[in-house]
């Protein structure tokens, strides 16, 4: 745990019980400072009694007299559409408010490391899609190399629930837009920037806003290097803002759409190869092709992410190499979880929004697509070449028949349980076809997470292959 520097004495409020809520508490309190919890679901009140933390409502009066500063869990809005009740009490009280992430970066450097003969850095992964494989791969290729290194933030642990750092270690956060529009303290080593595409746009008031979010990740901390998908106009915008010329290699450009040779620091993958380039000279290259964990064009673009930042951490180019060859993937990412009679079942329930969708089906040919759900705002929009591989989409969701109505050019069945799509997409599919479940859409109409619903996409595979 890292307990928390700077509030010793002091009390501080945690709004939210979840994971990070009390990481929090337990870490404000190992740094001497004093929680005062609260969350609106008693069951969470109840299990922070019993861990011995006070419990107060924020919404009574004066609930904020005496307190430094209110530290929010991430779902919780601070802002738009419109702030939380308590969030807004105590900014009327002039009292701080910020999240784990901001605690994280205030108390993770320690006196200790001065005896260290390599200061500990942290590597900060952000973007729209792919920054969970993308962090994954970084942790992956670092333990292979031997090096010291902790993976979290937002993916598996939260950032106060990682062990103090050791001499040379590496720290690898993967971080969404909740976590980096709040943060009073963001000062990582590295910073990624792996694409943007719309998302969370009720909650940060439109695309300006949610760029915004990503982009004080980079403006606020002054990282010593930063690597930057140039794809989007807004990668190419915040990688010309950090740069100080066409040939400053603290600006890494990642690109899947372009060969990138100019001077600099670029590293691009076409057709399948990885390329790096320096100095307007080739540095080192890397078939990507036969690697299993990363299939997909999307897939290619987060190794040349991780690629860079491995570099930028010292790595040779063979020794990244051999690691993305042992790399197995994350869970709901592309995930192969079966092949039977010559069909590959395939679980991309991460695929929340239409551009990672766009980006599975353009990673598989011949595909029977399980889609639909919690439609986001924006729509479907236009799906273009990246359905052209399509079959058939079994559409699953509560609004199944609407969501259908918006796939142009693709024949459709509403089924909307997934049960029936996958019975459905199994009884269709033909030798060397591929069963995607990529749905382009939130889970949240029928189940609690995306994985819940990737978790119950491969049950319902795996059990209707055991009964043919």
């Amino acid at each position: 745990m890292i307990p928390v520097q700077g509030y010793e004495g002091a009390q501080v409020a945690v709004l939210g019980l979840g994971r990070s809520g009390f990481a929090t508490a337990r870490a404000l309190r190992d740094g001497g400072a004093e929680a005062i919890c609260w969350d609106d679901n008693p069951v969470a009140r109840e299990k922070a009694e019993a861990e011995g933390f006070v419990c107060r409502d924020l919404l009574k009066q004066g609930a904020f007299e005496g307190v430094a500063a209110l530290i929010v869990s991430p779902g919780i809005p601070h802002l738009y559409p419109e702030p939380n009740p308590v969030v807004k009490a105590a900014l009327l009280a002039g009292v701080p408010v910020d999240n784990d992430i901001g605690l994280f970066f205030r108390s993770f450097a320690t006196r200790e490391w001065d005896m260290y003969e390599t200061t500990p850095q942290v590597v900060a992964v952000t973007g729209s899609n792919g920054k969970s494989t993308t962090s994954a791969l970084i942790h992956h290729v670092l333990t292979e190399a031997g090096r010291r290194t902790q993976l979290a933030g937002n993916i598996g642990r939260g950032v106060l629930d990682l062990e103090p750092a050791e001499d040379g270690e590496v720290v690898v956060l993967e971080l969404s837009s909740y976590q980096t529009d709040l943060a009073r303290s963001l000062t990582p080593d590295i910073c990624v920037f792996t694409n943007l595409s719309p998302d969370h746009l009720d909650r940060h008031a439109g695309m300006g806003g949610y760029f915004a979010a990503k982009r004080r990740l980079f403006a606020e901390g002054g990282p010593d290097r930063v690597v930057v998908g140039v794809d989007e106009d807004e990668g190419l915008y915040l990688a010309g803002q950090l740069s100080e010329g066409a040939a400053d290699d603290r600006v890494i450009r990642v690109s899947i759409e372009r060969k990138l040779t100019a001077a600099g620091w670029n590293v691009f993958a076409r057709k399948g190869f990885l390329s790096e380039y320096r100095k307007g000279r080739q540095a080192g290259s890397i078939d990507l092709r036969a690697i299993k964990g990363l299939p997909g064009a999307h897939n290619h673009q987060n190794a040349c992410a991780a690629y860079a930042v491995c570099r930028a951490l010292g790595l040779a180019p063979r020794v990244i190499e051999a690691a993305f060859a042992s790399f197995g993937g994350l869970p709901h990412r592309s995930q192969i979880i079966a092949e039977a009679n010559g069909v590959t079942f395939v679980n991309d329930s991460k695929a929340t929004n239409v551009d990672a969708a766009k980006m599975a089906l353009s990673a598989f040919k011949r595909i029977r697509w399980i889609c639909g759900g919690l439609e986001k705002e924006g729509g479907l929009g236009d799906l273009g070449a990246s359905a052209s591989e399509v079959e058939k989409a079994y559409v699953i969701g509560r609004e199944a028949a609407g969501f259908a109505m918006q796939l142009k050019g693709v024949e459709t069945e509403v089924c909307t349980t997934m049960g029936k799509a996958v019975a459905r997409a199994i009884e269709d599919a033909q030798e060397g076809e591929v069963v995607l479940l990529a749905p382009a859409a939130a889970s949240f109409d029928q189940y609690d997470s995306f994985e819940k619903r990737g978790d119950d996409f491969s049950a319902r595979v795996k059990g209707y292959l055991a009964q043919r």
